[in-house]
Protein backbone atom coordinates (compact mmCIF):
# COMPACT_ATOMS: atom_id res chain seq x y z
CA UNK A 1 0.00 0.00 0.00
CA UNK A 2 1.46 3.55 -0.91
CA UNK A 3 2.46 5.62 2.36
CA UNK A 4 -0.22 8.74 3.22
CA UNK A 5 1.39 11.40 4.86
CA UNK A 6 1.29 12.25 8.63
CA UNK A 7 -1.67 14.66 8.78
CA UNK A 8 -3.85 12.65 6.70
CA UNK A 9 -3.75 9.81 8.88
CA UNK A 10 -4.39 11.80 11.41
CA UNK A 11 -7.33 13.68 9.91
CA UNK A 12 -8.42 10.11 8.94
CA UNK A 13 -8.45 8.94 12.68
CA UNK A 14 -10.06 11.80 13.86
CA UNK A 15 -12.95 11.23 11.70
CA UNK A 16 -12.95 7.63 12.30
CA UNK A 17 -13.07 8.13 16.03
CA UNK A 18 -15.74 11.37 16.03
CA UNK A 19 -17.57 9.09 14.07
CA UNK A 20 -17.45 6.09 16.48
CA UNK A 21 -17.75 7.66 19.63
CA UNK A 22 -21.32 9.88 18.02
CA UNK A 23 -22.39 5.90 17.74
CA UNK A 24 -21.33 4.69 21.02
CA UNK A 25 -22.79 7.70 22.78
CA UNK A 26 -26.17 6.82 20.76
CA UNK A 27 -25.64 3.66 22.40
CA UNK A 28 -25.19 5.20 25.87
CA UNK A 29 -28.51 6.98 25.54
CA UNK A 30 -30.11 3.16 25.35
CA UNK A 31 -28.04 1.49 28.02
CA UNK A 32 -27.55 4.53 30.11
CA UNK A 33 -24.02 3.12 30.76
CA UNK A 34 -21.60 6.27 29.56
CA UNK A 35 -18.45 3.40 30.30
CA UNK A 36 -19.01 2.64 26.41
CA UNK A 37 -16.30 5.66 25.37
CA UNK A 38 -13.90 3.52 27.79
CA UNK A 39 -14.43 0.93 25.43
CA UNK A 40 -14.74 3.56 22.99
CA UNK A 41 -11.77 4.77 23.85
CA UNK A 42 -9.39 1.56 23.55
CA UNK A 43 -10.96 0.02 20.19
CA UNK A 44 -10.29 3.39 18.35
CA UNK A 45 -6.53 3.45 19.50
CA UNK A 46 -6.05 0.08 18.55
CA UNK A 47 -7.99 0.88 14.81
CA UNK A 48 -5.55 3.58 14.35
CA UNK A 49 -2.26 1.62 14.92
CA UNK A 50 -3.78 -0.77 12.19
CA UNK A 51 -4.75 2.31 10.16
CA UNK A 52 -0.91 3.35 10.51
CA UNK A 53 0.68 0.07 10.30
CA UNK A 54 -1.07 -0.10 6.53
CA UNK A 55 -0.51 3.60 5.67
CA UNK A 56 2.76 4.77 7.51
CA UNK A 57 5.93 5.61 5.37
CA UNK A 58 8.45 3.62 8.03
CA UNK A 59 9.84 0.69 7.82
CA UNK A 60 7.69 -2.30 6.80
CA UNK A 61 8.62 -4.68 9.95
CA UNK A 62 8.73 -1.93 12.32
CA UNK A 63 4.99 -1.53 11.29
CA UNK A 64 3.90 -4.77 11.85
CA UNK A 65 5.07 -4.74 15.35
CA UNK A 66 3.35 -1.47 15.66
CA UNK A 67 0.09 -3.38 14.81
CA UNK A 68 0.51 -6.74 16.28
CA UNK A 69 1.39 -4.24 19.47
CA UNK A 70 -0.51 -1.84 19.82
CA UNK A 71 -3.74 -3.23 18.41
CA UNK A 72 -3.43 -5.90 20.77
CA UNK A 73 -2.98 -3.62 23.76
CA UNK A 74 -6.11 -1.79 22.32
CA UNK A 75 -8.59 -4.42 21.92
CA UNK A 76 -7.46 -6.53 24.55
CA UNK A 77 -8.07 -3.29 27.03
CA UNK A 78 -11.67 -2.41 24.96
CA UNK A 79 -12.68 -6.25 25.80
CA UNK A 80 -12.01 -5.87 29.21
CA UNK A 81 -13.69 -2.85 29.87
CA UNK A 82 -17.05 -3.63 28.14
CA UNK A 83 -16.63 -7.37 29.86
CA UNK A 84 -15.82 -6.11 33.23
CA UNK A 85 -17.68 -2.99 33.51
CA UNK A 86 -20.12 -2.81 31.15
CA UNK A 87 -22.02 -5.59 30.27
CA UNK A 88 -22.21 -6.39 34.26
CA UNK A 89 -25.16 -3.90 34.17
CA UNK A 90 -24.18 -1.53 36.51
CA UNK A 91 -22.54 2.36 35.45
CA UNK A 92 -19.41 3.00 36.87
CA UNK A 93 -20.00 5.62 39.39
CA UNK A 94 -17.69 8.30 37.96
CA UNK A 95 -20.63 8.40 35.39
CA UNK A 96 -23.22 8.02 37.64
CA UNK A 97 -21.96 11.06 39.47
CA UNK A 98 -21.30 12.88 36.50
CA UNK A 99 -25.13 12.07 34.85
CA UNK A 100 -26.71 13.29 38.57
CA UNK A 101 -24.49 16.13 38.48
CA UNK A 102 -25.15 17.68 34.78
CA UNK A 103 -29.74 16.73 35.60
CA UNK A 104 -31.28 17.74 32.78
CA UNK A 105 -28.04 18.89 30.55
CA UNK A 106 -26.47 15.65 30.78
CA UNK A 107 -26.97 13.92 27.50
CA UNK A 108 -25.86 17.04 25.83
CA UNK A 109 -22.46 17.03 27.96
CA UNK A 110 -22.36 13.32 27.80
CA UNK A 111 -21.92 14.49 23.82
CA UNK A 112 -19.43 16.72 24.52
CA UNK A 113 -17.48 14.07 26.57
CA UNK A 114 -17.68 11.39 24.09
CA UNK A 115 -16.34 14.07 21.30
CA UNK A 116 -13.38 14.90 23.94
CA UNK A 117 -12.55 10.97 23.67
CA UNK A 118 -12.19 11.44 20.48
CA UNK A 119 -10.00 14.20 20.31
CA UNK A 120 -7.90 11.72 23.08
CA UNK A 121 -7.78 9.36 20.98
CA UNK A 122 -5.67 11.40 18.35
CA UNK A 123 -3.97 12.94 21.24
CA UNK A 124 -2.36 9.65 22.02
CA UNK A 125 -2.63 8.32 18.46
CA UNK A 126 0.69 10.78 17.77
CA UNK A 127 3.38 8.35 19.60
CA UNK A 128 2.48 5.38 17.19
CA UNK A 129 2.16 7.55 14.16
CA UNK A 130 5.91 8.24 15.35
CA UNK A 131 6.33 4.80 15.28
CA UNK A 132 4.52 3.98 11.93
CA UNK A 133 7.06 6.74 10.33
CA UNK A 134 10.22 5.66 11.90
CA UNK A 135 12.40 4.36 8.68
CA UNK A 136 15.17 3.44 10.39
CA UNK A 137 16.03 -0.09 8.29
CA UNK A 138 16.60 -3.58 10.15
CA UNK A 139 14.64 -4.29 13.75
CA UNK A 140 17.51 -3.49 16.31
CA UNK A 141 17.83 -4.31 20.08
CA UNK A 142 15.74 -1.47 21.04
CA UNK A 143 13.26 -2.55 19.06
CA UNK A 144 13.43 -5.82 21.36
CA UNK A 145 13.60 -3.30 24.30
CA UNK A 146 10.38 -2.19 23.53
CA UNK A 147 8.91 -5.54 22.82
CA UNK A 148 10.01 -6.39 26.38
CA UNK A 149 8.32 -3.81 27.80
CA UNK A 150 4.76 -3.95 26.10
CA UNK A 151 4.89 -7.72 27.55
CA UNK A 152 5.93 -6.93 31.01
CA UNK A 153 3.50 -4.07 30.72
CA UNK A 154 -0.06 -6.02 29.10
CA UNK A 155 0.95 -9.19 31.22
CA UNK A 156 1.09 -7.20 34.60
CA UNK A 157 -2.01 -4.92 33.74
CA UNK A 158 -3.87 -8.35 33.03
CA UNK A 159 -2.60 -9.83 36.14
CA UNK A 160 -4.17 -6.83 37.94
CA UNK A 161 -7.15 -7.02 36.56
CA UNK A 162 -7.91 -10.75 36.86
CA UNK A 163 -6.79 -10.67 40.30
CA UNK A 164 -9.44 -7.76 41.36
CA UNK A 165 -11.64 -9.63 39.68
CA UNK A 166 -11.07 -12.64 41.47
CA UNK A 167 -11.30 -10.26 44.41
CA UNK A 168 -14.78 -9.07 43.63
CA UNK A 169 -16.33 -12.35 42.79
CA UNK A 170 -16.83 -13.46 46.51
CA UNK A 171 -19.33 -12.28 48.03
CA UNK A 172 -17.43 -12.03 51.65
CA UNK A 173 -14.93 -9.02 50.19
CA UNK A 174 -18.00 -6.94 49.34
CA UNK A 175 -16.97 -3.75 50.67
CA UNK A 176 -13.25 -4.22 51.57
CA UNK A 177 -10.30 -3.24 49.89
CA UNK A 178 -8.63 -5.66 47.22
CA UNK A 179 -5.00 -6.26 48.78
CA UNK A 180 -4.23 -9.43 47.06
CA UNK A 181 -1.29 -10.06 44.87
CA UNK A 182 -0.01 -6.91 43.01
CA UNK A 183 -2.76 -4.79 44.84
CA UNK A 184 -0.85 -5.42 47.99
CA UNK A 185 2.01 -3.23 46.43
CA UNK A 186 0.03 -0.53 44.36
CA UNK A 187 -3.40 0.74 44.76
CA UNK A 188 -4.03 1.06 41.36
CA UNK A 189 -1.12 -1.49 39.98
CA UNK A 190 -3.27 -1.68 36.79
CA UNK A 191 -2.84 2.07 35.52
CA UNK A 192 0.90 1.39 36.27
CA UNK A 193 1.55 -0.63 33.61
CA UNK A 194 -0.55 0.74 31.49
CA UNK A 195 1.59 3.82 31.86
CA UNK A 196 4.33 1.41 31.23
CA UNK A 197 2.93 0.18 28.15
CA UNK A 198 3.12 3.82 26.71
CA UNK A 199 6.93 3.39 26.98
CA UNK A 200 7.16 0.59 25.36
CA UNK A 201 7.04 2.76 21.74
CA UNK A 202 9.93 5.39 23.08
CA UNK A 203 12.42 2.73 21.75
CA UNK A 204 10.74 1.78 18.80
CA UNK A 205 10.74 5.40 17.91
CA UNK A 206 13.99 6.08 18.30
CA UNK A 207 16.03 7.05 15.09
CA UNK A 208 12.79 8.21 13.42
CA UNK A 209 12.58 11.81 12.23
CA UNK A 210 9.51 12.27 15.44
CA UNK A 211 10.83 9.90 17.69
CA UNK A 212 10.97 12.41 20.07
CA UNK A 213 6.73 12.24 20.05
CA UNK A 214 6.58 8.94 21.44
CA UNK A 215 7.66 10.48 24.85
CA UNK A 216 4.26 12.47 24.80
CA UNK A 217 2.93 8.82 25.45
CA UNK A 218 4.00 8.26 28.95
CA UNK A 219 3.98 11.92 29.53
CA UNK A 220 -0.09 12.24 28.90
CA UNK A 221 -0.87 9.28 30.76
CA UNK A 222 0.82 10.47 33.58
CA UNK A 223 -0.95 13.68 33.74
CA UNK A 224 -4.51 12.09 32.58
CA UNK A 225 -3.97 9.45 36.01
CA UNK A 226 -3.06 11.97 38.29
CA UNK A 227 -4.97 15.09 37.37
CA UNK A 228 -7.72 14.07 34.52
CA UNK A 229 -9.95 10.75 34.84
CA UNK A 230 -7.92 8.66 36.45
CA UNK A 231 -6.61 8.44 40.03
CA UNK A 232 -8.49 11.30 41.93
CA UNK A 233 -11.65 9.57 40.50
CA UNK A 234 -11.28 6.33 41.25
CA UNK A 235 -10.07 6.64 44.46
CA UNK A 236 -13.11 9.30 45.44
CA UNK A 237 -15.68 6.35 44.71
CA UNK A 238 -13.52 4.07 46.63
CA UNK A 239 -13.72 6.17 49.90
CA UNK A 240 -17.38 6.64 49.28
CA UNK A 241 -17.87 3.14 49.27
CA UNK A 242 -14.93 1.62 51.37
CA UNK A 243 -14.30 4.46 53.76
CA UNK A 244 -12.17 4.13 56.45
CA UNK A 245 -10.67 0.40 55.06
CA UNK A 246 -9.63 2.36 52.18
CA UNK A 247 -8.51 5.35 53.60
CA UNK A 248 -6.11 2.89 55.73
CA UNK A 249 -4.90 1.34 52.69
CA UNK A 250 -4.21 5.00 51.38
CA UNK A 251 -1.72 5.27 54.64
CA UNK A 252 0.10 2.41 53.77
CA UNK A 253 -0.12 1.81 49.84
CA UNK A 254 1.91 3.18 47.22
CA UNK A 255 -0.31 5.28 44.67
CA UNK A 256 1.26 3.77 41.65
CA UNK A 257 4.29 2.11 41.31
CA UNK A 258 4.48 -0.97 42.86
CA UNK A 259 6.29 -1.18 46.45
CA UNK A 260 6.43 -2.76 49.89
CA UNK A 261 3.36 -1.49 51.94
CA UNK A 262 4.05 0.34 55.34
CA UNK A 263 3.02 -1.50 58.25
CA UNK A 264 -0.31 -1.08 59.46
CA UNK A 265 -1.37 0.81 62.25
CA UNK A 266 -4.56 -1.81 62.76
Amino acid sequence: MSPLDPLTLLLITWAGAALLMAGLFALQRALRDAGIADVGWAAGLGLAALLFAAFGGGDPARRLLLAILAAGWGFRLAWHILRDRVLRGEEDGRYRRMREFWGERAQWNFFLFFQAQALFIVIFALPLLAVSFNDRSDLSLWDWLGVGLWVIAVAGETVADRQLARFRADSANRGKTCRVGLWRLSRHPNYFFEWLHWWAYVPLGLGGPWGWVTLLGPAVMWLFLFRITGIPHTEQQALISRGDDYREYQRTTSVLIPWFPKESVK
